[in-house]
């Protein structure tokens, strides 16, 4: 069993506000446990490598998943030594996830080792996922004929309603909404924070934090299924 990757942001500025940002952290382990539960073997990979930047109100100790993240020495040991996305080899992951936070926006579209091994890994079989802000990864990735990833699948984020919500949609480089859109992506929204995951093909995404779950849970089920058909080509060889 391949595994998967978990990819964090590493860009700490809320644009020229003078505020932090970073990864939302109930995206980072909502995620991570249903992985964990499944039996998948999870890495960690941020930008930079190192520590990466936690949104500060994000971290809710009364969240379970939260807490019991914290609680896990290994895991923090894991988040506080990230390696770059750069020096990871795509033939080791089974599947990636973005995790949200508004730092995504900055860095993840711009990141070519992050665009290329996400792609590497779609064009391999692999599923590519992204929950909220994390879809900002998506926006720029192409495949082997030039198209982007996006073109003609059902995609989701952060909306522009949330973003307006949130009184960040001018502090933002772009609006995520209309940049999938424009990248041929068929953009599926619900109403302001409420759970939303949309699975097309072997893309995943979830619009909100409140979708993360459900978005991993979708990973795993896809690649149970990719795992299944595995398994049975190789019983019907071997026989």
């Amino acid at each position: 069993m391949k595994r998967i990757l978990i990819a964090l942001t590493s860009h700490a500025a809320l644009g020229d506000t003078g505020q932090t940002t970073g990864n939302y952290l109930s995206d980072l382990t909502h995620s991570y446990f249903v992985f964990e539960q499944a039996g998948y073997p999870v890495d960690l990979a941020s930008i930079q490598g190192g520590e990466p930047p936690v949104v500060e109100a994000s971290i809710k100790l009364d969240d379970p998943y939260n807490k019991r993240f914290y609680e896990r020495a290994d895991i923090v040991a894991a988040l506080r030594n990230t390696p770059r996305i750069a020096d990871l080899r795509a033939t080791d992951y089974q599947a990636i996830f973005f995790v949200g936070g508004h730092g995504t926006m900055w860095d993840f579209p711009r990141n070519g080792a992050l665009l290329g091994l996400t792609s590497a890994i779609y064009e391999q079989g692999g599923v590519v996922s992204a929950v909220g802000h994390g879809s900002a990864a998506l926006v720029n990735i192409r495949l082997e004929d030039g198209r982007f990833l996006v073109e003609g699948h059902e995609v989701t984020s952060v909306t522009n309603e949330e973003e307006q919500a949130e009184k960040t949609a001018h502090i933002v480089p772009f609006s995520l909404e209309d940049k999938l859109a424009e990248r041929g992506g068929r953009f599926k929204k619900a109403h302001k924070m409420q759970t939303n995951v949309v699975s097309s093909g072997r893309l995943v995404t979830g619009q909100n934090p409140a979708s993360a779950m459900g978005t991993a849970e979708a990973v795993v089920a896809l690649l149970a299924v990719q795992n299944h058909g595995a398994l049975q080509l190789g019983l019907r060889s071997f026989s």
